[in-house]
């Protein structure tokens, strides 16, 4: 199989987190870019955490799906949209629009109009407060809702390797659905593959299926799988190599799109 791959990262997250499914990816054959939102940069981790750039607080919605956009367009061809949390958010509006030749979305943030549930909603009420500044994750906070299947070292490193700063007008923006309506009705958007993690504290399975279930209201082929014993950070913990192939074989048998 031969194409091009656009991994999209999430929120306090870097491009550095996709390592692994890339080189998954890249030995099926595909060519994997991975593109920083606006004011990171490929910038590290750690220096981000160290130094956030002033204008990262304000990054919104808008701005990072317009930057992708950009991105995709200037490719020879339609790329397979791959994202994690906020960046599967993005590449279903980016499918919505009619860009990308098939998405997955993984562990995706969901859309105007599907509630993220009450536990999720109460963990955001603090940070929705900070429109417009940045919102570090504290290494607590990460243990506690993206990664407590790692153990304590694991964890640690992957901190220090992966987490940095987020801007919060986009969180407010996502959490208030501006600029994240899909027509889910939409006959004519591309594949998309919803996968959740069974015990994902941060976007819940029931969240991710309820996307689907949205999603199906249209005829395009919209396919959900929810991995058992995964949490949020089922792109990079053990068994992360069955969500990527899995993600591959949809991919591939999607093989008409690209």
């Amino acid at each position: 199989m031969s194409g091009i791959v656009m991994f999209i990262h999430g929120a306090w997250l870097t491009p550095r987190v996709w390592e692994r499914f890339a080189q998954r990816f890249a030995a099926c054959g595909y060519t994997c870019l991975a593109p920083s939102w606006p004011s990171l940069e490929d910038i590290p981790a750690q220096r981000l955490r160290e130094a956030p750039p002033a204008a990262l607080g304000n990054l919104g919605v808008g701005r990072i799906l317009a930057h992708y956009q950009a991105l995709i367009e200037a490719l020879p061809h339609p790329p397979l949209l791959v994202g994690h949390c906020y960046g599967g958010l993005f590449v279903q509006v980016l499918l919505d629009r009619g860009l990308g030749s098939a998405g997955i979305a993984i562990a995706p943030a969901p859309p105007r109009g599907v509630l993220p549930g009450l536990a999720a909603l109460v963990r955001l009420l603090p940070m929705l407060t900070r429109a417009g500044r940045i919102v570090p994750l504290s290494e607590a906070q990460f243990a506690r809702h993206a990664a407590q299947t790692l153990d304590a070292a694991e964890r640690h490193r992957e901190y220090q390797r992966q987490v940095a700063p987020a801007p919060g007008r986009l969180l407010l923006e996502a959490a208030l659905g501006i600029g994240t309506r899909i027509d889910f009705g939409n006959d004519r958007r591309a594949p998309l593959l919803l996968i959740a993690g069974e015990n994902d504290r941060t976007i819940h399975a029931s969240t991710v299926a309820a996307v689907f279930r949205r999603h199906r209201r249209s005829v395009a082929v919209s396919t959900y799988r929810c991995f058992p014993g995964r949490s949020h950070w089922l792109i990079a913990e053990a068994g992360w190599q069955e969500v990527a192939d899995y993600a591959l074989e949809w991919a591939q048998s999607q093989a008409d799109c690209f």
